[in-house]
Order: C-alpha cells, then structure tokens, then sequence
C-alpha cells in the first residue's frame, strides 16, 4: 500500500493556510472529483476520498496540531474514520455541502431528484456529545504505562424505550409537514435558472418523525442521565497532554442519535525529586568532598527501584553521569530513555579541630594546590561551554 501523501499537499495549501483557505481548497477538489463528474472513474473517487480525509484533520484544530507535530503517525491515535461510500463523506462533511444529514448540494447541482422516503432515509438523530476527562498520572506510571477504570457521568440511552423517545412502536409518528423525509425543500425561479434549497424541517427537527406518545423514563429524550464505569489503557512514555480518544463512549445521541466520543487527556504529575527532560530524567545526586576525591559507590533511586551507582574519584562537582535505559520509553518507537545523574559536592561547612588541622595537612600536598593557569583554563573552559549552550 503506497504512502499517504501529505495532507497539505493533498489539498494545495501551505502549512499555515487559514481554515477559510483550507475549507476552500477542500470544496473545489470535491466538485473536481465528485462521482457524479466522474462516473466509473476509480482514480477520481479516491481522490475524492483523500481530500475529504485531509479536510477532515486539517479543519479540526486538535488534529491538525497533531500532526503538524507526529505526522500521519499521530494520526493513529485519532481513529481516523474509514468512509465506505460517497454519502459517508456527505455526512460528515454538511457544514460544507449543506442539507440534512449530510446530503451534498451536488443532488441539485447535476439535476438529480430526491426520492427518498421515511423508510428508506437515514433518519437525522443529533450525536451525543463529547466528553473530555483529564487523567493524572505518576512518572511510575508513565514508564511503564497503566491501566485505569474511569467512572463518567453522561447520558446514556434509556433503558426503557430503547433509545427511541417513544412509548411503544406506535409512540412515533410520520412528520405531517415533510412526510419523513426531514427535508422541506423550496424551489424559486429566475432569469439565471430554477433554484433549489433544502433545510432540515423545522416541525421534527430533520427525523423524519414526530414523538405523539413519548417514553415515560425519559419523557421522549430517549436518553437519561447516569454513570459508566470505563476501563481505559494508558501505553507507556505518554507526555503531559496528549490524549486518547474512545470512540462511542462519550454522551448518547437524542433518541437514537449515535453516541460522541470520550477524549481522556494525560496529565503528569510533578515527581518529587526526578526531573523530566522529554525521555530522560534528571536526578541531583549530593555526595560527600571524600566521596568525590577517592570514589564511592552510592544507591540512587530509578523509575523502578533503586540502583547501584559507581563514582569515579577525582570526580568533579557538575558532571553527569548516564544510566542507560533507565528514563522513559519512546512512545511510537523501540528503546526508552536515560536516567541523567547529575554530581554536586558537598562543601563541608562545619568542621571541628582535628578536621581543620587534617585539612591543613594536606593542603600542603603538591596535589591538592591549583596555580594560576588551572584557574584561567578552568575559566575559559566554563565560558566556551555557556557559549554553546546559548548558541546551541
């Protein structure tokens, strides 16, 4: 299976183009390679389906930031939908090409006639809405991904009438005003032509039916309020923001409506002593001026337990030492992290006579005395190091 292109591409538009320009490009590529133009020709129905797929993310902010930043990668996560047919695209994309429940204003532009009845059009029931939750999180938790159960508060379909808002199967009837087909649909004339517009009627609100007996549970909603228990995985090396998204687990649609999503968004917290630096962590590692000078070998705390950790002598304060793959896995890759030890010496600050006079002594060795030019050339070397850093 050949590459997705880039969705930039796809729609001929550059990185930072406005939701104007995108939704314009997205709207001259359809009527380019719309079926009805194309008759039979598979090349321009997939074309047509890869736009509406790039206009899908790239008109929603979240997404498009998404991948902006992971590419068709962090797509993955979203749960793209997969369109089957033409009317499927429709659908989802009404805000462009009007009509209830996604009908394209291509049914009047090639001449075609709506034939449709209340039993065989797919009835307009509103989708639930979403739900957003925010997750906290350990960096435990984090390194080796875990397993939560959420309870939500949402709508749920009313156990009752089945989601249907009425009380029996002669609760509902056909709307008198657009004999069920939820359209009422005007027709003007003028010198340019005649002129077709289609709104969703008003009497049933585009179901096609009208509630003459409603549900005695949830008073012709078809849904109530309650609470569900939701078990969501979470994977390991997950960042403070993203989120996953469980498709049909957020708010039930209005009788019979689909349900919307839940979107679960990671929060980290803040770990006592570990420093996050994208899937390395940091520890600060205090040790003792003899420590230092003759080696040491300390136990220091990981994501997930605790280590030995050998000090070289003659080691200096602000040296990072490297434990590999002791920090966070990669996300969307093999491998993890690094756990980064940084040293600091302790300068002893209280020190009785005999100390004072151990220190003396050995003051005296040649070892232990800096000249001038150590002094200068740890100088220089300390400023060209902040230099890279700040031009770095």
């Amino acid at each position: 299976m050949p590459p997705k292109r880039d969705y930039y591409e796809v729609l001929g538009v550059s990185r930072n183009a406005t939701q104007d320009e995108i939704k314009s490009a997205y709207r001259r590529l359809a009527m380019k390679y719309h079926p009805d133009r194309n008759p039979g020709n598979k090349e321009a129905e997939e074309k047509f389906k890869e736009a509406a797929e790039a206009y899908e993310v790239l008109s929603n902010e979240e997404k498009r930031r998404r991948y902006d930043q992971f590419g068709h990668e962090g797509m993955r996560a979203t749960d793209f939908r997969d369109f089957t047919n033409v009317s499927d695209i429709f659908s989802a994309f009404s805000d462009i090409f009007g009509g209830a429940f996604g009908r394209s204003i291509f049914d009047d532009f090639f001449g075609e006639t709506s034939t449709r009845t209340a039993a065989g059009r797919q009835q307009a029931a509103a989708q639930g809405s979403d739900l957003k939750v925010r997750l906290r999180l350990t960096l435990e938790e984090i390194a080796v991904g875990a397993e939560k159960k959420l309870k939500i508060k949402k709508w749920k379909v009313c156990p009752t009438c089945g989601g249907t808002g009425a009380r029996g199967s002669r609760g509902k009837t056909v709307c008198p005003v657009c004999h069920g087909t939820g359209e009422t649909r005007h027709v003007s004339r003028s010198v340019f032509g005649q002129f077709v517009s289609v709104t969703s009627c008003s009497n049933c609100g585009g179901e096609g039916y009208v509630i003459s007996d409603p549900c005695p549970t949830c008073g012709g909603e078809g849904r109530i309020q309650g609470e569900d228990t939701v078990k969501v995985t979470i994977p390991a090396g997950v960042s403070d923001g993203n989120y996953l998204t469980l498709r049909g687990q957020g708010n039930a649609g209005r009788r019979g409506g689909p349900s919307g999503d839940l979107i679960v968004i990671v929060e980290e917290e803040k770990h006592p002593y570990f420093i996050r630096h994208g899937d390395d962590i940091l520890y600060e590692l205090l040790i003792s001026f003899t420590e230092a000078a003759l080696g040491a070998e300390v136990e220091v705390p990981t994501l997930t337990g605790r280590a030995r950790l050998k000090i070289d002598p003659g080691t200096q304060s602000g040296k990072i030492l490297r434990m590999r793959d002791k920090g966070i896995p990669h996300l969307n890759s093999y491998g993890r992290g690094d756990q980064l030890i940084r040293i600091h010496v302790l300068t002893p600050t209280k020190l009785t006579s005999r100390d004072k006079e151990l220190l003396k002594e050995l003051d005296k060795s040649d070892t232990m005395k800096l000249s001038d030019r150590e002094r200068i050339s740890y100088a220089q070397k300390s400023a060209a190091n902040k230099m890279k850093d700040t031009t770095s």
